[in-house]
């Protein structure tokens, strides 16, 4: 019998993150090639939350969906910021 006065430890392993770039650029990349305006099912997904404005190609639904809008938002707003020299 096990002693239960004692409280165990669990840990889990976290695996390595994707960033928000890494995941704007899948995702252009799957709906260029499915034949959709990128930006435009970006944005629709962005203002909605709807997923569906988003393909499943390439698991790029289920990709997108593991951010926060807000985060992409701001990803492409530092890499607009950048773009221009506003900095």
């Amino acid at each position: 019998m096990k002693d239960l006065s004692n409280t165990q430890f669990f840990h889990v392993e976290t695996g390595p993150q994707i960033k928000a770039k890494d995941i704007l650029e899948i995702v252009y990349g799957a709906l260029k090639e499915k034949g959709y305006n990128p930006v435009n099912q970006i944005v629709g997904y962005i203002m909605s939350g709807d997923p569906t404005y988003i393909t499943s190609h390439n698991s790029a639904r289920s990709l997108i969906m593991k951010m926060e809008r807000d985060e992409l938002v701001e990803e492409m707003l530092k890499a607009y910021i950048e773009h221009h020299g506003w900095e």
